[in-house]
């Protein structure tokens, strides 16, 4: 059973930093895109960033300049950097992972910017 599991999330000042990590278990091969979304309080989830096997990334406009995706494929594990975190940067963030036409969820973790 694929399973993905979220940490590094919680609760920042705005201009801060988090680091979100993503690791994986179960899945034999190595992932065709791994990424990340959010879905802030009664909003729709929405892409933040995604990285394919080759090591393309994809950003949200909102995400350009202030978040970074990184990959280490061989270990199926996805990071994603935030910095100059602003208060409408709060919400849960998703770990996805894709596989042929399959795609996988973690469970989320919190991030809150607030001062």
């Amino acid at each position: 059973q694929v399973q993905l599991a979220e940490s590094g999330g919680g609760s920042v000042q705005p201009g801060g930093s988090l680091r979100l990590s993503c690791t994986t278990s179960g899945m034999p091969f190595v992932f065709n895109a791994m990424g990340w979304y959010r879905a802030a309080p009664g909003m729709q989830r929405e892409l933040v960033a995604d990285t394919s096997k080759g090591d393309s990334t994809n950003y949200a406009d909102f995400a350009k300049g202030r978040f970074t995706i990184s990959r280490n494929g061989a270990e199926n594990t996805v990071y994603l950097e935030m910095n100059e975190l602003k208060p409408q940067d709060t919400a849960v963030y998703y770990c996805t992972a894709l596989h042929g036409s399959v795609t996988y969820w973690g469970q989320g973790t919190q991030v809150t910017v607030s001062s």
